[in-house]
C-alpha cells in the first residue's frame, strides 16, 4: 500500500480550518523560519521514515493541530522516550512550538506546516503510529458551519487507518455539541472501539490546558474521548 488515498472526499474541498492573516511577534518569526529548520519535516507526498526523521526507533505519535504548541511540549517533555509529529496550519503555533522545543532542549517532536488530512493521506503509512491527539478542534459553532468540522466520518476512517493494532486515537472539546458529533462518528467506525462506556476521563498524558481552563471558567464542560484501534 502506499498510504494515499483514493477516496475523492479524503481530499476535503471543504476545509475545517481558515488560516487567518495575524501579527507574529519577533520571536515567533524566528521560531518560523530558524526554528523550523532544526525541528521542520517539509511536506511532500511521500511516505515518512519516522526512525530516520527521529534519528532513533520509537513509538510515535501525531498531533493534529496543536494551536500554540504548549501542551505538544509539556506532553513531549513529559515522555522523551516517544516521537511526536505535530501537525499545524497557523504560522504563530508554529513559530511558538519550535520555539518551546529550543527553549526546553527537546528532541523528540517534529513538526509539519501543512493540512493534516494531505500529511495523513500522503505522509503516514498505514499502521504506523501508536496514537493519534486532537484536543480542542475548532468546534464550528453555527449550524451552517457544522460540515466544516474536522471529526467527520470519512476523516475518521483515515484515522483508523494510520494506526497500529491497539493503538489509540485521543480527542478532546469544550463543546458538547460537538462532543456529542464526535462520540456518534468515532462509535461507528468499525475499526475502533470504545474504552469506556461514553466519555473518557482525562488520561494523565493530556495536561490541562490554557485554552482549556478558560472555557471552564465560561461554564463549558470539557470532554474526553478515547478509542483503540481493533486488533
Amino acid at each position: 500500500m502506499t498510504g494515499e488515498s483514493t477516496d475523492q472526499s479524503l481530499h476535503r474541498p471543504i476545509r475545517s480550518f481558515v488560516v487567518r492573516a495575524g501579527r507574529m511577534s519577533p520571536k515567533q518569526e524566528r521560531g518560523l523560519t530558524e526554528g523550523m529548520s532544526r525541528h521542520g519535516v517539509d511536506y511532500t507526498p511521500a511516505l515518512l521514515d519516522f526512525a530516520n526523521i527521529f534519528s532513533r526507533n520509537a513509538r510515535t505519535i501525531l498531533e493534529i493541530g496543536f494551536g500554540m504548541g504548549a501542551t505538544t511540549a509539556d506532553i513531549a517533555a513529559a515522555h522523551p522516550d516517544t516521537n511526536y509529529l505535530a501537525v499545524e496550519v497557523h504560522p504563530p503555533g508554529v513559530g511558538s512550538l519550535c520555539n518551546l522545543l529550543d527553549d526546553q532542549s527537546l528532541v523528540n517532536v517534529k513538526v509539519i506546516r501543512h493540512d493534516a488530512v494531505e500529511v495523513l493521506n500522503h505522509m503516514i503509512a498505514p499502521g504506523s503510529l501508536a496514537g493519534i491527539h486532537i484536543y480542542f478542534p475548532d468546534p464550528w459553532h453555527k449550524a451552517r458551519h457544522n460540515k466544516r468540522r474536522l471529526v467527520q466520518p470519512a476523516l475518521v476512517s483515515l484515522l483508523a487507518s494510520r494506526l497500529a493494532p491497539d493503538g489509540y486515537l485521543h480527542l478532546a472539546t469544550d463543546w458538547v455539541p460537538y462532543a456529542e458529533h464526535m462520540l456518534e462518528v468515532l462509535s461507528a467506525e468499525p475499526l475502533l472501539k470504545k474504552t469506556s462506556v461514553d466519555y473518557a476521563r482525562r488520561p494523565s498524558w493530556r495536561p490541562e490546558t490554557k485554552f482549556e481552563r478558560r472555557g471552564l471558567k465560561l461554564g463549558h464542560e470539557v470532554r474526553d474521548l478515547l478509542f483503540t484501534k481493533r486488533p
